[in-house]
């Protein structure tokens, strides 16, 4: 009997074994592709995808974004893996609270969509060190992207960690899961050539890597007109409509549609329009493209110190349709919407048909594309920026605003202009909630908020780290754990000296390599200087009054996000270069190769007084108002603010 009942559990094992696996060949996915497009389970598919970084968001919001993307007619999901965010330090992985991937990729799966996986794993993004993690700048020998051993093996670990943790968890289309497309690399063709012998070789060494993964789906790189098959090259920018793949048998795939821009610190906010949006899609479908994704979708934040650059801005919203705070920005949200709902009538007879070319005028012209079922769908554009035209297609009249694509599902009706706006628009107002509250309650001083001041100590706080003749580099010293580093030394104004005079002072002259500087003479703060976005070296020249006798120059070199692209961009230092002083009765000091004091970061950094543990350690001084003109100072306050939304409807 015993013997029996094994046999019988055996067999049973055997039929639930067979059974589970027939299950998950039935749940697999095949993704594969031609000329004309992404191709899942024999069927060609145009796909309209949205850029959305989990952690330039809270998962609390991740459920709703999604879902607002998906309501705004996408089909996909695409997110980079920011390596930084994930390997810590060799070998030592997080993937909690804003780094859930799997978290987020289930959510995408739940929502019935697909899903694009960018590993890279160097991002660009405007993220901090483009996504590397600093601590590889410092192994021994190591030059990123490009045909560079510690480089490449540490870059093909991280890539097949996570090939292999979406592989548990089932998630690639071929098992059954979201993700039909997978990235390597990142934006490398454009600076290849730079790299020199280096660049190329790197470039197919990363594709090949890729491709051995045996992930099931294909594999595609941005910006890299020299893939190798089977690897899909593609497009970003602001217009992909001229955008050819680098083999005939590629699809024409747009992985970076730029709805807006990142922000800088001291640039303007931003926009770009909803109508030029609308047009660049359309054009892109309309010439053969297949695949549009939009960078950024929702852009989020850029919490800490993930921010990259130097001076990209913490808000990373992007005048994407989603804002910042998970709100639908309308009327782009909506404009982009109605687009969609046009394309996706011509899906048919686009991915099924090869298009014809009409010339309608010197600006205009219409690209009809028919199928074998007797589908008709065309798109007739008006590229004059400036003059809207009448033009005539198959004996109809048809009225073309300036920079205008209509698209015609049926080759007769007008489904969709992109230039006619007839959504509802909203702005959104931030307004304190004490004031709210002031509105039913005539005590307005007791909503007032209360405020906490810790005043830092100018210069050397606590034990020196080190004392070096002349200047270390910041980033080398701080490796990114801080963005603060000081710089202290001492010189000696002799009593005799013509500048003890408060008719003459002397001038302190800096040059810094960035990003930005505060510069303290006796404890008084004498100015301060940055660079900018574009250019991160400044110099800094201010009078600063001495004393007889010694005198202490105490320099806090700060940064605003490191580098996050460009070749050799790991090189790219930051910290000061030069300090005299001028002025003085013998001529001009030179302090650059004096004994420099160094103290690495601020004194509330390591008390954390950030944190809700840290908050306690310190005394801090309770005021109503917090105090000005006092520099080097934490402030704290618990505030509440609400949004306000205005909203009208514009008909065109």
């Amino acid at each position: 009997m015993a013997k029996r009942n094994f046999s019988f559990a055996i067999l049973l094992f055997f039929f639930f074994f067979l059974f589970f696996f027939l299950f998950s060949f039935s749940l697999a996915t095949n993704v594969s592709y031609d000329h004309r497009s992404l191709i899942i389970d024999g069927q060609r598919k145009l796909l309209l995808s949205a850029s959305i970084h989990y952690p330039r968001s809270v998962p609390g919001m991740w459920p709703g974004l999604i879902k607002t993307a998906k309501e705004g007619g996408i089909d996909v999901i695409e997110t980079y893996v920011f390596w930084n965010g994930h390997e810590l330090s060799p070998g030592n992985y997080y993937f909690g609270g804003r780094y859930n991937l799997v978290k987020f990729v289930k959510i995408v799966q739940q929502a019935g969509m697909h899903l694009i996986l960018r590993i890279g794993p160097f991002v660009a993004a405007e993220w901090n060190f483009g996504g590397v993690p600093v601590w590889l700048h410092y192994v021994p020998g190591t030059v990123f992207r490009t045909d560079n051993e510690p480089f490449k093996h540490h870059m093909q670990n991280f890539t097949t960690y996570i090939v292999n943790m979406m592989k548990r968890e089932k998630f690639f289309a071929s098992q059954g899961g979201p993700i039909i497309l997978a990235q390597i690399e990142n934006e490398y063709g454009d600076i290849e050539r730079i790299y020199g012998d280096g660049g190329k070789p790197y470039a197919m060494w990363a594709a090949k890597m890729a491709v051995a993964q045996d992930i099931g789906v294909p594999w595609i790189m941005c910006q890299q007109y020299d893939a190798p098959d089977p690897v899909i090259n593609t497009c970003n920018s602001f217009y992909c409509d001229q955008f050819t793949p680098n083999s005939p048998n590629k699809p024409k795939f747009w992985t970076e549609n730029w709805p807006g821009w990142f922000k800088t610190f001291g640039s303007r906010d931003p926009h770009r329009p909803p109508e030029d949006v609308a047009f660049a899609v359309a054009r892109f479908f309309q010439k053969g493209g297949s695949l549009n994704n939009y960078y950024m979708y929702h852009g989020g934040t850029n919490f800490g110190r993930t921010s990259g650059g130097p001076f990209i801005t913490t808000s990373y919203d992007y005048d994407a349709p989603i804002d910042e705070y998970g709100i639908a920005r309308l009327p782009k949200w909506g404009h982009l919407k109605q687009l969609h709902e046009a394309i996706k009538l011509c899906e048919h007879p686009m991915l099924h048909g090869e298009p014809t070319l009409l010339s309608l005028g010197s600006l205009q012209e219409a690209d009809v594309y028919t199928d074998s079922s007797g589908g008709c769908a065309a798109f007739i554009s008006n590229m004059d920026e400036e003059n809207e035209k009448t033009v005539y297609f198959q004996n109809v009249s048809y009225h073309l605003p300036p920079w205008s694509v209509s698209i015609l599902p049926d080759c007769k009706n007008v489904a969709f202009n992109t230039a006619k706006v007839g959504h509802q628009t909203s702005i959104m107002e931030m307004v304190p909630e004490y004031l709210q509250a002031s509105m039913t309650s005539p005590d307005k001083e007791s909503k007032a908020p209360k405020w906490g001041v810790y005043v830092e100590k100018a210069g050397i706080w606590g034990e020196a780290d080190f004392v070096k003749n002349g200047f270390v580099d910041h980033i080398n010293t701080t490796k990114d754990t801080t963005d603060y580093l000081w710089y202290t030394t001492s010189f000696y104004v002799n009593e005799n000296e013509e500048i003890l005079s408060n008719r003459n002072q002397a001038t302190l002259v800096i040059s810094s390599k960035g990003h930005a500087l505060h510069a303290f003479v006796n404890q008084k703060l004498q100015g301060s200087a940055s660079g900018n976005g574009l250019n991160s070296t400044f110099d800094f020249e201010s009078p600063i009054l001495l004393k007889a006798g010694k005198n202490e120059i105490s320099l806090l070199s700060m940064t605003v996000g490191l580098q996050n692209a460009g070749p050799f961009y790991e090189w790219v230092g930051a910290g000061l270069t030069s300090v005299k002083v001028k002025g003085l009765k013998n001529g001009t000091v030179d302090l650059s190769s004096n004994a420099w004091t160094y103290k690495i970061g601020l004194e509330g950094e390591h008390l954390k007084i950030y944190q809700a543990n840290g908050l306690n350690s310190v005394k801090w001084q309770s005021t109503s108002e917090p105090p000005k003109n006092q520099p080097l100072t934490w402030y704290k306050v618990r505030h509440f603010f609400w949004l306000r939304r205005y909203s009208w409807t514009l008909i065109m």
